[in-house]
């Protein structure tokens, strides 16, 4: 038997609540994010009439016009794929939290992209923009984000950059790893950049299959997908 959008949304925010409970967590302190991808801006109205107010996308052009679109909703985007240098002021425009900060041209284009070319700030405020470095739990360099040895590296060079507020880190679980060994990585990472970064204290990790073991790990961001949204239309 199939299940309605509230039902799913509500089943996913009761396993939530047990895995706080579980860890001895405050499920207060945890962020839900809907993944909307592939799926139509209506999905979105229904979601935000049910109370959700953060959604994520990980491409750029699907973002843009769907925030465009739901302008008038208020609503928190989370930019959650990986992003062209060349899109980042188009990104800004729209999205409140970037998670996939995974190399340094990005870094300085986000950076920059808060201000005009002649290098001054829009209204003369600098307005900022939260960010996650993206780990890379692989070896394969094709993923997006940086390895572990280089994560407090890149996360010194956001916290350097005046219109970006350095969140923490982000990373998706390997296929082939237990997730919460994985998710413990991440804390490990998450460690180490607050020893240099004391503020950069949030973890986004977390998915329909395992965001349990994620919550088990100090995640503080969970990307929930098609547990929450169904099954995903086939792309074009």
């Amino acid at each position: 038997m199939s299940t309605s959008l509230a039902e799913r949304l509500a089943l996913v925010e009761e396993g939530i609540a047990e895995a706080a409970r579980n860890a001895g967590r405050d499920v207060n302190d945890l962020t839900t994010i809907v993944v909307t991808k592939f799926h139509p801006a209506q999905l979105v109205r229904d979601l935000y009439d049910l109370g959700v107010r953060n959604v994520g996308e990980n491409r750029h052009q699907e973002a843009e016009a769907k925030a465009a679109e739901l302008a008038e909703l208020d609503l928190t985007w989370h930019f959650i794929g990986q992003l062209q240098s060349n899109k980042a002021r188009a990104a800004r425009k729209y999205a409140s939290v970037v998670h996939s900060v995974d190399r340094d041209s990005l870094v300085t284009a986000l950076g920059n992209a808060a201000f005009t070319p002649t290098g001054e700030p829009e209204d003369n405020v600098v307005p900022v923009l939260d960010c996650f470095v993206q780990l890379n739990l692989t070896q394969d360099p094709g993923r997006g984000g940086v390895q572990p040895a280089d994560v407090v590296e890149l996360a010194e060079r956001v916290a350097a950059q005046p219109s970006l507020n350095l969140l923490g880190v982000m990373a998706v679980a390997p296929l082939d790893e237990e997730p919460r060994v994985a998710f413990a990585r991440v804390r490990a990472a998450s460690e180490r950049v607050q020893s240099v970064i004391p503020t950069a204290t949030f973890i986004s990790t977390g998915m329909s299959h395992d965001y349990a073991a994620a919550i088990s790990e100090g995640a503080t961001h969970l990307r929930i997908g098609s547990a929450i949204t169904g099954n995903r239309p086939v792309s074009g």
